[in-house]
């Protein structure tokens, strides 16, 4: 799954956890820890299996269902005993949907479900990797645009849209928590 589709899925998840539970809208740093857990399986597993091969594959320690309870359970735990529960479970709501959006999306593009994948280090997968970092980012990005000529990738570019636009939306609803941490020049005064 590509980077922004994980922290979609990760946002509309906790967006709706919140809501239902609170009836409220994220806060700014829940909402960034969200983008942070969606993203961190990535941020560890293929820089070290890609770049410096530490890991066997691009999908293994962090994506493990194992390593994802046992840290999501530990971080809400302690950010909860720090005050920043909130925290801890944005990012845990996005790293736990992680897993089974990419198990799904497999299936999507047309590929096997392969659940062992995800069960280190009791399974193990070899690396299909082509390469360092830019090597293997740039073949599944060329393999990703030949799939979305394919009718089943047209298909899947409309869900695509209408899930980063539902999204977008959702967010914007929210009143894009996250935004405020960036400097944006300031709307100057009609007097």
């Amino acid at each position: 799954m590509w980077p922004w589709e994980h922290v979609a899925v990760g946002y509309l998840l906790y967006s709706g956890y919140v809501h239902l539970r609170y009836g409220e809208s994220p806060g700014t740093l829940p909402a960034l820890a969200v983008g942070f857990g969606a993203l961190f399986p990535d941020l560890v597993d293929k820089p070290l299996a890609w770049t410096f091969e530490i890991f066997p594959s691009g999908v293994s320690v962090a994506h493990s269902v194992f390593t994802a309870t046992a840290l999501s359970l530990a971080l809400v735990v302690l950010l909860g005993k720090l005050g920043h529960r909130a925290v801890g479970t944005g990012f845990s709501v996005a790293y736990l949907a992680h897993i089974p959006a990419d198990a799904v999306y497999q299936v999507v593009v047309g590929n096997p479900l392969r659940l062992e994948a995800y069960l280190w280090p009791l399974v193990t997968i070899q690396s299909s990797g082509q390469g360092g970092f830019l090597d293997n980012a740039l073949y599944y990005f060329v393999r990703f645009l030949f799939f979305l000529g394919t009718p089943r990738g047209l298909l899947f570019l409309s869900l695509e849209v209408a899930l980063l636009g539902t999204t977008l939306l959702v967010w914007w609803a929210d009143d894009c928590p996250g935004l405020g941490i960036l400097p944006l020049p300031k709307r100057p005064s009609v007097d």
